[in-house]
Parts: C-alpha cells; structure tokens; sequence
C-alpha cells in the first residue's frame, strides 16, 4: 500500500511555474500547508497549481509550501483531513494560523472507510510532518491541551451546528436594533460536559471573521468573550494568540470589561459569556464590581448578549440564580430565546454511569454502575487514589487528583494539603499558577486541583476526593452535606437577599460535587474522607465485582 508524501518548494512564482501539467497531483485531491517563519496556512483542493497561483497573490508571510499527497486520497477525505490538521496544528502552538472557519467544515459528514482516513493515515501524515520540523508535538501530547480541546475549528456535532446556526442569525438580525436600554439575549442551557464551550470558540470565531468581512452584517462589529473564570480565560488568550484574526483585547473578565465601557460610555454591539452560571447576582466591593447583577451590566452595554449557562454550576451564594433573577432579565431585554444543548461529549460514559453521578448530586447513593468502557472505582486510602492517578497519567496523561474545597484548615507555611482521614498521607492542595492552566502543568499530578482549578475542562482520568463535609447517613440511607466544614468561605459570602441560606450553601456543595465528579473523559476514581460513605462505597464495589 502507498505511503504519505510530502513534497515541498519554495513558495515563489518560479516553483509554481515549474510544476508540470501533466503531474499526476495537479488535478488529484490533495492537502497542502503553507508556512512561514511564524504564520501557517493549511488547506485542500484537486487544483493545485492554480489554488498555488492564487495565494501567491493574496497570501502573505510565506515561505514555503508543503503538499500532502496520497494515492488513495478522496475529497471527502482531504476536506476531513484538512479540518483535523487545522485543529492540530493549533494545539501544536508552533504556527499562528491564517485560516479562518468555513461553515461548510463545521460539520464534517461520514463516508467510506472514514475511520482509516481519521486514524491510519493522520497519524501518518503527522508523523511526515513532525520529520519536516512542520509541526513540533507528538499527537497525544496536543490532544491533551485545553486550547486544543476548545479549538475554534473543531468539528461540530449537528446539534452543535444548528445551534451555531441560530446563534449566528440571531446576531445578524438583533444586532440591527437601534441602541435600547437593554440589549437582546439569547440564553444557552446544558449541563456539565455536553459541550457548550467548544460550541462557543466556533461561534466567536466565526463572528470575528465576519466583522472583517465588508459584505456581512456584522462588519465592523465591536465584540467581546467574557468569562469569569481564570483558567479557562487564560485557555482563551491562548487561542487568541494562535488565531490570527482573534485579538487578546476581546477576550475580557465581566467586571473590568463593564467598569471600561461605563467609563467610556459606550455600548458594543455583541458580548459573548462562556460559564454565565459564574456572573455575579450581587454587588462585590472587594473586586469593584458596585452594581447588582453582572449579567443586567452586560445587557445593558451591548445590542446582543448570548450566553451559556447551567444552573448546577453556581459555586457562590453571591452568584446564586433564584428562579426569578434570569425569567426578570429575559423580560427586560429587547428581545429574547433560549437554547437546550442535550447529548454528553467529556465522559464516554453510558447511561447508568451519569445517571449515578446526577442522583449523588441528588444526594442519593445508588449501587455502583456499570460500565465496560468507563471505569469507576472506589479507593480505601488517598494514597492509594493518587498512585493509581498517576499511573493513569504515565499512560494516557491529563490524569489528576481534584478536591472539594475542605481543607484550607489544613495548613503548613503557604502550602495546603489534603489528607486522608487518619493523617497519615497527605498531598499540596490548589496550587494555582499564572503561566499554565492547573490541569496542564505536569508537576500537578502530585497535587490535588479545586473546583477553581478545573471547571470547564476535561481530564483523561479524574480522582475526587471527597472530603469532610460529604457524609454518609446509614439510617436514612443518603448522603449528607455539612457546609459548616466546606471551607470555601468566599462560597458563602453574599447571604443577604437570599431566603434559604442553609438550601443554598447546600446546594453550592452540591454543584461543586457534580462538576467535579464530570471532569473525566474514561474514568472516575474516588476517596471518600467520611468512614461511613466510603464503607458504604466500597460495599457497593465489593458486591460489584462479585456479580
């Protein structure tokens, strides 16, 4: 069987003119990168010569083409194929990319021997190019970043697809309005893991391209990504930084991006926010947020607001949605609609496995799933727990341990730790750093992550460790929260205005609980600190293998 080729010239008139029309490649589908010192630009097509004579004229910052030929390449195929390329070579960091997303490839359709394309022949292409010094990273080493997992030309799901769809006419036609007291909002709903972020990137990015494009609606639009949340804001920088058309400038935090446009006095006309679950619904003088509610600021500060949100993701009583606050917002904008976003990406899971994670969020704990392509596992110590982490992570990487927040008491100089309930072992707890997202620095998996650490992204592998204030009551057979011994006091912060104090403190644990336990693409390991819940625990794992 034929092998990849990849052939490459100088990117100048005198090689294109060289190539020769009776070349069996000229009028054959094939795949091609342009590169530079900096800059890439990948693409496909079956006319070679003549789509080289094209970028030779528009295409800038080139020195060099590279094509990718094989003899049993089909359209279907390089279109597939380009798409992929695209998104590697985004995660690989050595290139910033000229591309721009093509609607077309949002969603890339099936055909013959799809899988062979997709496994055999990437992996030789890519191993071609890391021989050529074309691209820099191993595949499983990129396929573990957050910037590649929120790539802005990843592949979309058709749910995904219709939905950007709606997002991008909705923008088109509300951004039309005249300036109002409050802007149209569009309100994206679904749980942790079904892919609202990746969604998200592919939206904005497109919305980018558009406001570059003089024959679009949106040309010349001021647009903005907002989230609240620093980790995946760094991820979000990162992307800007690979993606020549996206600027860092509009990517922004909600707090510092309302105080600028009061400021300035100015209204912009499309503000995009990723985990809207996190704004504020209370003033907050320590980080000079002086207003109400920070999603009523943004409205009132753009034409359109589209955001994501799932109300199990609050983790502060100062962002606590009653039923009320969003229902009041939605009536107040100039105009309104909403989105559900259903099908599971992040764990490859089936039924019976979330449906075990939703009834603990639920405080009730059922028998251990089943699940042959998804493991769940009970551990007797926290040593245990973080050795089989790290064997996990040797193997298939982005393996770590992640925490509720119970242990800040724990304290030795400035370093945190987690520990197992007799004291014996204990391991460094919520290390952050401004240089790496947590999940990615490789030193972490000696650590265990928070909620703070690791909300919006995947593991490979999770291990939670649930601490002191997640109990097991025998006699009522469920599980118990005592929020006195969460030690998130920043959580609680906000209790004025709030009906139930003790529901909603309850409730944060709940949710941190939940997004933690939804962080694990092939497995879910897991410590419990309380003697009760973690005999009843491993009871059920007993019981479990024996069937």
């Amino acid at each position: 069987m034929s092998a990849i080729e990849v052939l490459s010239w100088p990117f100048e008139k005198e090689s294109i003119d060289y190539l020769n029309n009776d070349t069996h490649f000229l009028n054959y589908p094939v795949i091609y990168v342009l590169n530079g010192h900096k800059e890439a630009y990948i693409g496909e097509t079956v006319y070679f010569k003549n789509r080289m004579k094209a970028h030779l004229k528009s295409r800038k910052n080139m020195d060099q083409i590279n094509l990718i030929k094989h003899e049993q390449f089909n359209r279907s195929a390089t279109f597939h194929l380009e798409t992929k390329l695209i998104n590697y070579f985004l995660g690989d960091e050595k290139y910033t990319l000229q591309n721009k997303s093509k609607t077309s490839s949002d969603f890339t359709h099936n055909y013959y021997n799809k899988s062979y394309y997709d496994h055999d022949i990437f992996r030789q292409i890519w191993t071609k190019l890391m021989k050529n010094n074309l691209v820099d990273h191993p595949l499983h080493v990129i396929e573990n970043k957050d910037i590649f997992k929120l790539s802005p030309f990843k592949e979309l799901t058709l749910e995904q697809v219709e939905l950007k769809e709606k997002v991008l006419e909705f923008c088109e036609e509300q951004v039309r309005n005249d300036a109002q007291a409050y802007g149209s909002l569009l309100v994206i709903e679904g749980e942790a893991g079904v892919g609202k972020s990746v969604v998200l990137s592919s939206i904005f990015n497109t919305i980018q391209e558009r406001a570059e494009e003089a024959s679009s609606p949106l040309y010349k639009t001021e647009n903005y990504l907002v989230v609240n949340h620093e980790e995946m804001f760094k991820t979000y920088k990162d992307i800007a930084k690979q993606v020549k058309h996206l600027k860092a400038k509009n990517f922004a935090k909600p707090t510092p991006l309302i105080n600028k446009l009061q400021q300035e006095n100015k209204q912009v006309d499309i503000i995009f926010v990723d985990e809207a679950h996190l704004l504020l619904t209370k003033s907050d003088t320590y980080n000079n947020f002086h207003a109400n509610n920070h999603l009523e600021e943004l409205l009132k500060l753009a034409r359109v607001v589209v955001i994501i949100f799932d109300q199990d993701q609050v983790l502060k009583l100062k962002s606590l949605w009653d039923g009320n606050s969003l229902d009041t917002l939605k009536k107040k904008s100039t105009y309104w609609e909403e989105y559900q976003l259903t099908n599971q990406f992040r764990m490859q899971a089936n039924e019976e496995v979330i449906n075990w994670v939703n009834a603990f969020k639920q405080k009730k704990l059922w028998p251990l799933p089943t699940d042959n392509n998804y493991e769940v596992k009970i551990f007797k110590t926290l040593q245990e727990l973080s050795v089989a982490i790290k064997k996990r992570d040797e193997v298939v990487g982005l393996s770590r341990v992640v925490s509720t927040f119970d242990y800040l008491h724990k304290k030795d100089g400035e370093t945190y730790y987690v520990k197992e309930s007799n004291g014996d072992y204990q391991i460094p707890w919520n290390t952050t750093s401004p240089k790496y997202t947590w999940a990615e620095n490789p030193d972490t998996v000696h650590e265990a992550g928070s909620i703070y650490t690791i909300q919006g992204f995947d593991l490979n592998y999770v291990g939670v460790v649930l601490g002191p204030s997640v109990k097991y009551d025998e006699t009522r057979d469920e599980i118990v929260i005592d929020t006195d011994l969460y030690m998130d006091k920043g959580a609680y912060s906000g209790m004025n205005g709030i009906e139930n104090v003790a529901e909603g403190k309850e409730k944060i644990v709940l949710n941190s609980i939940n997004i933690l336990m939804k962080r694990g693409i092939n497995g879910l390991y897991i410590y419990a600190y309380d003697d009760a819940l973690r005999k009843k625990l491993l009871e059920y794992q007993l019981v479990q293998q024996k069937e």
